[in-house]
């Protein structure tokens, strides 16, 4: 009665060790936070499709194609896949392994070697054939599996949110490479149209000189200034075509469809829609709405685990293996009665001198830790600082597009008056030509305002975690 009652109580010590994990157990970081909002104004620039808000079908077609065959996205994929095959890994490492093994052996004893045995009747050839299902265990008594099993979960938690990092970038960068195509179609129309005028300005003038009407002075500089719009048109083609391939290489298509291809035109820059309504504050969830922040903590989490794992290493190992099977020495006979054996076995190891070794990996896990809290109290601070930045970029660049508007409407009502007076003149060639050049500079500064202000939107999407769902966080941490 007195053994049952030792034998109970070092079952039960065990079992209470086993639930004992070294380590600190993760605590989210205090980090001074001021005080946010709780703004339904930013509904609209966190749906999932965040890009729709923009009403262009081109737009939306892109985002979609990017969505299924952009590498970087694929990458993101397939590291999840890896991510949770070593969680599984590190899971698998928590329960015992099972195995079945067979072997057969033929042997044939030296009359000189120590084994024989002068006059013995014992036979020099010996056989022995064994088939047998093992099982080992090692008792986690100091969590070290447990907690490599929490940095696993951690670590998958980590790419999944890197996946939608990635996502929420690369639509961006469809987003933006489009809007900056739109701003180039925008703005070789303007050349285009103004190399036009130059052109015709260019001919009458050509005409005048030959007819002695105007000095060879004015036919050159209307001349150069042909030449100088003509320059402006080529720079805007060759810009158009290098980012026509680099949103080719966002979207995913293959090199020989990229040669041939071009966007569709669905509509100009200056028709695309800007949500109206801007929000006026940081919302109150931002930390559960960005991937960035929460792969930051995830790695975090990850890397407070790998300091208990670290510690376990300190403490003993306790391992349990036992084998159940058969051995005969005849093949006949393996599975006859008297051929059962088995046995079991426990081992203990306790390390005593490592070189430092496990101080050392300790030191690293305990520096890792405090990497990764730099790591994520700084992504906090880039999510605070980009969506404030975003908030007021948005803010300010509406305000830009209506002053530029205002001053390219001022300049073609100037530009039509300078052009009367130079026809009645009152006014020599070359105000005439200031004025051209004002008016098409302004122009193109008016498309990019239009482009800013449509970044501007994209980025605040960004910012404010478009596209990530809160509630794909709490069903990801729930696996």
């Amino acid at each position: 009665m007195h053994r049952y009652k030792s034998f109970s109580s070092l079952i039960l010590s065990l079992i209470m060790l086993v639930g004992c994990e070294v380590g600190p157990d993760y605590k989210r970081p205090q980090i001074s936070m001021p005080d946010l909002s709780a703004n339904e104004e930013i509904a609209k620039f966190i749906e999932e499709k965040w890009w729709k808000v923009f009403t262009d079908s081109t737009l939306n077609s892109l985002e979609e194609q990017a969505l299924e065959h952009n590498s970087n996205l694929k990458q993101a994929v397939e590291n999840i896949e890896i991510a949770r095959e070593m969680a599984g890994i590190a899971l698998a490492d928590l329960l015992p392994s099972l195995g079945l093994a067979g072997s057969g052996s033929k042997a044939f004893a030296s009359k000189n070697g120590k084994s024989y045995v002068p006059g013995s009747n014992a036979r020099r050839d010996v056989e022995l054939y064994q088939a047998a299902a093992s099982a080992s265990y090692e008792l986690d008594f100091f969590g070290k599996y447990r907690r490599a099993n929490e940095a696993a979960r951690a670590e998958l938690l980590s790419t999944r949110a890197a996946k939608e990092l990635a996502l929420l970038t690369v639509t961006a960068e469809v987003a933006k490479t489009y809007f900056q195509l739109r701003a180039l179609d925008a703005k070789r129309a303007i050349a285009q149209k103004t190399l036009k005028t130059r052109q015709d300005t260019c001919a009458v003038f050509r005409s005048r000189f030959t007819n002695g009407y105007c000095t060879e002075l004015d036919y050159l500089r209307v001349q150069a200034e042909m030449s100088s719009v003509k320059v402006t048109v080529l720079n805007l083609e060759s810009a158009q075509a290098k980012v026509e391939t680099a949103l080719s290489i966002l979207i995913g298509i293959s090199p020989l469809d990229m040669i041939s291809r071009r966007t569709a035109k669905d509509q100009a820059i200056e028709k695309l829609r800007i949500p109206s309504r801007v929000p006026t504050g940081i919302p109150s969830d931002i930390l559960a709405r960005r991937p960035d922040i929460l792969m930051a903590e995830a790695q975090l989490m990850a890397a407070n685990a790998r300091i208990g794992a670290a510690r376990a290493a300190y403490f003993p190992s306790i391992s349990l293996t036992g084998v159940f099977g058969f051995e005969s020495k005849s093949l006949a006979s393996l599975f006859n009665a008297g051929s059962d054996m088995w046995n079991f076995m426990g081992d203990v190891s306790l390390p005593i001198f490592s070189g430092g070794k496990i101080d050392a990996m300790n030191k690293i896990a305990e520096a890792n830790y405090r990497k990764m809290l730099i790591s994520y109290e700084g992504a906090i601070k880039t999510a605070f600082k980009e969506t404030l930045d975003a908030l007021t970029s948005d803010r300010k660049n509406r305000e830009i597009v209506i002053f530029r508007t205002r001053q390219v409407n001022s300049l073609k009502k100037g530009y039509h008056i300078a052009k009367k007076q130079k026809d009645s003149g009152l006014i020599g060639l070359l105000d005439l030509l200031d004025v051209e050049r004002g008016l098409l500079a302004a122009e193109m500064e008016l498309v990019d305002a239009l482009q800013n202000q449509l970044n501007s939107v994209v980025d605040l999407c960004k910012a404010l975690g478009g596209g990530w769902s809160i509630s794909s966080w709490s069903k990801i941490s729930a696996r």
